[in-house]
């Protein structure tokens, strides 16, 4: 199936991404070359980022083992932050102009979320790393994905992942599982794909906002699916 081209693109980047093969944190040789993949394609796209948190602090799971889930959710958002000013460092060093923008205010390391500069930033070429999710607890950064990416008039959200699509059941419990080239929002909600969580995924939908789903770690796949190459699952509308 050949997927159609976008120009305003929000890349959502799990925070397991930036581990590389360990178990816990961030990986710098990792992290070089996503940022490396990413520069590589800003040449002929827009791009804004929101990167998750779960490679250091993961909000819902420390709540399941007794941390009050308001101060578990406001941890993990500020796990978001580090791990997008160690992806801003990194593009910085290879030469490309970068703009954290946090929901939290923190003015001392970046600068708050203000939707008129953002998308000020994205026209002057700089790629615009959104942190700290929605800035509110109860909220992941899926749903901070699609939100932001609906506030920017993004054409598509991308989802780089560890899994190269959308499948019917975990391919990697499941021998046999089917991975959708194309797939209705309509499907994923009620048949409890796992995309995204079902916020994030009505977001979308009600936004006509298509989410493609790819395998980050997969050296050039980034470049190779947003030029409708490369194996990915699109989901969009009925349609569409």
């Amino acid at each position: 199936m050949t997927r159609p081209r976008f120009n305003r693109i929000l890349l959502k980047l799990s925070g397991e991404v930036l581990m590389g093969q360990g178990q816990f944190g961030i990986d710098p040789e990792t992290v070089a070359r996503v940022a490396q993949e990413i520069a590589d394609v800003a040449k002929d796209h827009e791009l804004c980022l929101v990167v998750g948190g779960g490679n250091i602090f993961r909000g819902l799971a420390a709540a399941a083992k007794g941390f009050e889930r308001t101060s578990a959710d406001y941890m993990g958002m500020l796990a978001t932050v580090m791990n997008a000013l160690a992806v801003q460092n990194a593009l910085e060093q290879i030469g490309v102009d970068t703009r954290v923008q946090s929901a939290i205010p923190m003015n001392t390391v970046c600068e708050p979320f203000i939707r008129r500069r953002a998308e000020r930033h994205m026209e002057k070429g700089r790629i615009v790393i959104f942190a700290a999710g929605t800035g509110n607890p109860y909220f992941t950064t899926d749903s901070a994905a699609a939100l932001r990416a609906a506030e920017m008039n993004c054409d598509a959200l991308f989802k780089g992942t560890s899994v190269d699509g959308v499948y019917d059941a975990d391919p990697k419990k499941v021998p046999g599982a089917k991975r959708y080239d194309s797939v209705t929002f309509s499907k994923v909600l009620s048949d409890d794909l796992k995309v995204m969580d079902a916020s994030a995924v009505a977001l979308c939908r009600d936004n006509n906002i298509p989410i493609v789903v790819f395998n980050i770690r997969e050296r050039g796949n980034l470049a190779r699916v947003l030029a409708g190459d490369g194996v990915a699952t699109i989901v969009q509308n009925e349609g569409v």
